[in-house]
């Protein structure tokens, strides 16, 4: 099942750029343990955990103490800073950033990380190898904001309630080319892209990127925050579990038992090529959505009634938020999607069909092809360290009343339930086939849509009857 990544030539006659301080890497005290390997069927396979993008792991929040005091008294008004006041959208990347999800980036991007980007889904290092960047991490400001700035090397970021979260230095103000970066980051500039309307449509039109110093690790204060672990945070958990290896599951919707399904099953691949303890890293996506995914807060949840009832086994199993809007921009966005879980310690990924995709909003069909996530994954510059786990076919098997992964000899017996059919379910107060989803799962996803049920529907949704509590065991028989 596992498909080691492709060798993708990175090497140019041109001239290396050299990139200024965004890319300076820092180790955080103690460091992280090497990787070894051992042999298994005739190859050599790697244990431990993945380097981070650039070999250290960048760490932006001041550390407590006279540090993050002196970043507070800078900050905060009158210091005499100009101010740049942050969207949501915007604090979600400054979260990002802070926490070293783009190492080895150290801040919003300059104009020569923004170009590199848009065009190569890459940067290059000083040594001249290059980390794989596919998405613009970048910070748009107006006419008014760039005149009060020029001639300034630093601003104070503030949240949506005047709070100084950062102090961003040694600042580059460039033009914000905003129909380039749309057509190079989703490859169509139709209305209706829902990230682009909410984050871009009306953004300033320059950009400024710098150096960042975040004040105090990013809260939100809604129950989740203990969730959102850092790459840091997830290095040490896993290392406190002694796992080999570490494989990704990145989902923004409900996890079904097909879900289950392939995420059990890799695991036994993973212990078949001879890993001992491969760590499931089950990784929602937890910033921007558009307004008809399921809602964070309902999707943990039912992550949780998951593990709660056994579908999952959380002796292997490490649930937390990973803190990225999503720009549903498909095999560009995907690439995003790995390499940040490589800074998180993970060796594999497991991507599925039309990976950040959505339909066309203009047409009746899918903004992307299904298969070039996974294919553009396996030929990605940067990403030659992550091996590539591509999604098996899952469908509801009418025999036998289960999940189980499609079998073309009978396709007949097979029923596909898409997401938008589960929702519609769930919304209609119809229950899915016995053995789709766990029985709790389920009652929280109906839950979710009798709470944002019209009130002049009369007809309230009716949660699924929990007839007995399924244990590990019988999930994978």
């Amino acid at each position: 099942m596992a498909s080691t990544m492709a060798t993708f030539s990175t090497k140019s006659p041109a001239a290396n750029l050299q990139l200024r301080q965004t890319l300076r890497p820092h180790l955080p005290a103690g460091g992280f343990r090497l990787q070894s390997s051992l042999l298994a069927g005739g190859r050599r396979i790697s244990c431990g955990l993945i380097d981070p993008d650039g070999g250290r792991l960048v760490q932006l929040v001041a550390p407590e103490g006279p540090k993050r005091e002196a970043l507070r008294r800078e900050a905060a008004p009158p210091g005499g800073l100009p101010v740049i006041k942050l969207s949501r959208i915007d604090l979600e990347w400054v979260h990002v950033l802070s926490e070293g999800w783009a190492s080895p980036l150290r801040g919003f991007m300059r104009e020569a990380e923004f170009l590199q980007t848009l065009h190569f889904n890459c940067l290059r290092m000083p040594d001249g190898s290059v980390v794989n960047m596919s998405v613009p991490i970048v910070l748009a400001i107006d006419d008014v904001q760039k005149r009060a700035i020029e001639g300034r090397d630093k601003v104070s970021l503030v949240d949506g309630n005047n709070k100084p979260v950062a102090l961003l230095k040694d600042i580059e103000i460039y033009k914000h080319n905003k129909e380039e970066r749309i057509a190079r980051t989703w490859g169509t500039t139709a209305p209706g892209l829902p990230y682009v309307e909410e984050a871009i449509t009306n953004a300033g039109k320059w950009l400024i990127g710098g150096d960042l110093e975040v004040m105090e690790p990013i809260k939100y204060n809604d129950g989740l925050d203990k969730y959102r672990l850092s790459p840091a945070d997830l290095r040490e958990e896993f290392m406190k579990r002694n796992a080999d290896a570490v494989f990704a599951f990145q989902l923004r919707n409900p996890v079904h038992n097909g879900h289950a399904l392939l995420m059990n099953d890799t695991r036994r691949h993973l212990m078949e090529m001879g890993y001992k303890n491969p760590i499931l890293l089950l990784h929602p996506l937890g910033g921007y959505t558009k307004a008809d995914d399921v809602p964070l807060t309902w999707r943990i949840k039912q992550h949780e009634k998951v593990l709660e009832e056994g579908v999952l086994d959380p002796e292997n199993t490490v649930v937390a938020i990973f803190p990225s809007p999503m720009l549903y921009a498909g095999p560009t966005e995907v690439q995003w999607h790995a390499k940040s879980r490589i800074n998180a310690g993970a060796n594999f990924y497991i991507v599925g069909r039309d990976p950040a995709g959505m339909s066309h909003p203009l047409e009746k069909r899918d903004l992307y092809d299904a298969d070039h996530g996974k294919k553009v994954l396996s030929m990605a510059p940067g990403l030659e360290k992550l091996n590539i786990l591509p999604f098996k076919v899952a469908a509801y098997d009418k025999m036998l009343e289960k999940m189980a992964f499609f079998d073309p000899s009978r396709p007949q017996d097979f029923i596909f339930i898409s997401g938008t059919k589960m929702r519609n379910l769930a919304k209609n107060g119809e229950n899915p086939p016995e053995g789709f989803m766990c029985p709790g799962g389920w009652k929280i996803l109906v839950e979710y849509y009798n709470s944002v049920a019209p009130p002049e529907d009369a007809k309230l949704l009716q949660p699924i009857t929990i007839k007995k509590r399924r244990t590990f065991k019988k999930h994978l028989e």
